[in-house]
């Protein structure tokens, strides 16, 4: 008769991070995050800020995770005579998103946000290129005691945006957040933000899964319903591939990017425009927009 032989816990390798992967401990006065490298960075400088604590990844973003997060973007924003440049008009941006639930693409449970550079996501030739959140800056936007969310027509996928004003408090980038997060909530459900009365916790185990995007001018949030979706790939080039066709999408979709295994699956979603409408079409839910408020 075989025994039930208890599993080994899962290693948390954010616990005790390697010290030549620790940048800094953050605040320096009373340090409640590290701030790390990614051990198998795919774009250089890949970095990650980490509850010092064990804090669950799928449990709802508090206002000192988000001042954080902002004074990461702000400080590398910061030119080298401490002089600090609107987002956009400086060669150097971050672009930090944010992992959480079973379909969002979250690797770790173990709390943490991440940071690409803008400058090492931009390819040989695409020197123009930004990310995508960075193109809801280009929209009107105009006082309103509602929230008026941003959006993107050429996304097939709910998501939802607002601006961030200069300098904000922890207190605004939380009502911001909760904001963007009931919306995704609502979004799950098929309910305009406008029209969605379920009462949501605002502390503990989030309701959803989800992606958050954000730079020092935008946060940005989808719901996800799948974390995986299928592109199909030439029979041949299959043949070299583990779970070929199988794409798994995290927070970089905000961003417009997303990693391929495999040159096949680069080729169909290059050649074949409709692929890629289909694939960020699975993993979200359909837009309710254009029946709640939206730029």
């Amino acid at each position: 008769m075989k025994e039930n032989v208890p599993k080994t816990p899962k290693p948390d390798p954010f616990e005790n991070p390697s010290p030549d992967l620790l940048i800094a401990q953050f605040p320096p006065e009373n340090p409640a995050y590290n701030l790390i490298l990614n051990k198998f960075p795919v774009i250089p400088n890949h970095f990650l800020l980490v509850t010092k604590d064990w804090q669950a990844q799928t449990d709802i973003l508090d206002k000192a995770d988000l001042e954080a997060t902002y004074e990461c973007l702000k400080a590398w924003n910061t030119d080298s005579d401490g002089s600090r440049s609107a987002n956009g008009s400086s060669p150097k941006s971050l672009f930090a998103f944010f992992n959480s639930g079973d379909d969002s693409g979250a690797s770790q449970p173990h709390r943490h946000l991440q940071f690409l550079p803008v400058e090492a996501m931009r390819q040989p030739g695409s020197e123009s290129w930004h990310p995508l959140i960075d193109l809801l800056t280009s929209q009107p936007t105009s006082p309103s005691p509602t929230p008026k969310f941003q959006h993107l027509q050429g996304l097939p996928f709910a998501h939802f945006a607002l601006p961030i004003p200069p300098n904000p408090s922890a207190e605004t980038l939380h009502a911001i957040y909760l904001t963007l997060y009931k919306a995704a909530a609502a979004a799950t459900r098929g309910q305009p933000p406008s029209q969605d009365t379920e009462p949501l916790p605002t502390q503990g185990p989030a309701s959803i899964s989800y992606n958050l995007a954000m730079t020092r001018s935008t946060m940005m949030i989808c719901p996800r319903r799948q974390e995986t979706a299928l592109v199909p790939v030439d029979r041949a080039a299959a043949r070299d591939i583990i779970d070929p066709g199988v794409l798994s999408l995290n927070g970089t979709i905000l961003a417009g990017t997303l990693m391929v295994k495999a040159e096949g699956e680069w080729d169909s979603l290059r050649e074949n425009p409709e692929h890629l409408t289909q694939v960020l079409a699975t993993i979200g839910y359909p837009r309710t927009d254009s029946r709640g408020p939206s730029l």
